[in-house]
């Protein structure tokens, strides 16, 4: 009985730890993001189409691996 009780307790803890652990990339990826975000909206305000440079690196990697 001891050793189911020691493995619960493992896996007990081991969720926990995990869902601690997953927090704390959910926040790295909203910081991520939000930086992510700010430096599109500069690109913008600066008058860089994104989209055409999106198409454009799009099509030069196709010719480099054609």
């Amino acid at each position: 009985m001891v050793q189911k009780e020691e493995q619960i307790g493992f896996h007990k803890g081991a969720v926990s730890t995990l869902a601690k652990e997953r927090q704390e990339l959910i926040k790295m990826i909203t910081i991520v993001d939000q930086l992510l975000q700010a430096h599109i909206k500069a690109l913008k305000d600066l008058g860089v189409d994104l989209e055409k440079e999106a198409q454009k690196a799009r099509k030069e990697g196709l010719r480099g691996k054609l």
